[in-house]
């Protein structure tokens, strides 16, 4: 694997695990909280930021504002079903949302959630290294590189993923010195 398809596949690796970080609750107040929520709109499952607006505009309350207003009982539903622990509010056409402060052991919790999401990401990190340290003994054996050219792939290919890695666990530690302060 060339080292432009590597760098993208770590790239990628990354881009996962913070988006899923993003998703960690914080106790502020932000749309990504919700916008992947799965709701039941006329028999589809569709995320929902594609069937409705969604704001913070307080730090503690998100607005939810369906573009049908018919679907605001099943929004409301996939809120409670979603396992996040927050309580809807229907307000005529819109959804109030008030997001609670974090509890010490809710705390806890989050950041131990985030280390195991730290934890699939090294292991993607390492599966990516081992296919490409395969390729090159492939590429070794049918004679098409040098010992000397494995090398200096091999080593070129570990400075990727130990960059990758201390990306990632910078990434966890911002993310838990947020969790803290909130």
């Amino acid at each position: 694997m060339d080292s432009e398809t590597l760098k993208n596949k770590l790239k990628s690796v990354e881009d996962s695990f913070k988006k899923e970080l993003s998703f960690l609750r914080v106790g502020r107040a932000t749309p990504a909280l919700v916008e992947n929520i799965s709701v039941d709109y006329y028999g589809t499952t569709t995320p929902l930021k594609q069937i409705a607006s969604i704001s913070a505009p307080e730090p503690r309350s998100l607005v939810i504002d369906p573009w049908d207003k018919n679907a605001i009982p099943n929004i409301e539903k996939a809120i409670f079903a979603s396992g996040l622990g927050l309580s809807p509010i229907v307000d005529k056409n819109t959804i109030r949302i008030n997001v609670p402060s974090l509890t010490e052991e809710r705390r806890k919790v989050l950041i131990k959630i985030a280390g195991s999401k730290l934890e699939d990401a090294k292991i993607k990190c390492r599966t990516i290294r081992d296919e490409a340290m395969k390729e090159l003994a492939d590429l070794l054996s049918a004679k098409k590189i040098t010992e000397d050219e494995k090398f200096k792939k091999k080593e070129k290919t570990q400075e990727l993923i130990n960059e990758t890695n201390r990306n990632l666990e910078s990434s966890l530690n911002s993310k838990e010195r947020e969790i803290r302060e909130e």
